[in-house]
């Protein structure tokens, strides 16, 4: 793959810290539906940024299965329809897999920019189905979430990239 003008060439991501940044995301969106907000519908959804980030730049270690994992945890969690996070993640898994190659040309806030529809599809989706179960409107700020999600894109890649982002044979003179 032919890289942009002054794109820093990553070490390889670790398993374990992909692992751990997913199971911290998920325990992150679980202390959030029961901490300060409850379950607030403008909250964004931190489990499904760091999924986008985790398929786009390891497409062959996370991909749709993973998100369905993830999803299916989301559900027995908040006690919503069986399957209703585990579709809207797979979705998104899927979406995300699509666009993978496309969205890596992108600085990272126009990454974020292209990452919203992704996080809207997922919202509306979740909705979707949450409406044709039988539950209520949540208002507006619901659309809220996938904004808020996207503004988190950048602070996201910035935190998930750093250990790659190292030197590859440490020396100690070496200012970096």
């Amino acid at each position: 793959m032919i890289m942009r003008p002054g794109q820093q060439l990553l070490l390889p991501a670790n398993p374990l810290f992909i692992w751990s940044t997913l199971l911290g995301a998920l325990s992150l969106n679980m202390l959030m539906n029961v901490g300060l907000w409850g379950r607030a519908v403008w909250v964004p959804d931190l489990l499904a940024v760091v999924l986008v980030f985790w398929i786009v730049h390891q497409p062959l270690r996370i991909g749709v299965g993973v998100a369905f994992f993830f999803g299916l945890a989301m559900d027995l969690h908040q006690g919503a329809l069986l399957g209703q996070h585990a579709l809207a993640y797979t979705v998104l898994g899927f979406l995300a897999l699509a666009m993978q190659r496309r969205l890596l040309w992108f600085a990272v806030p126009t990454q974020a920019v292209q990452v919203l529809p992704l996080l809207l599809a997922m919202q509306l989706l979740e909705l979707l189905v949450r409406m044709i179960a039988g539950g209520t409107w949540p208002g507006w700020l619901v659309f809220l979430a996938p904004v808020l999600g996207a503004a988190l894109w950048p602070v996201i890649s910035v935190l998930l990239l750093g250990p790659q982002r190292r030197a590859p044979n440490q020396e100690d003179d070496r200012p970096i």
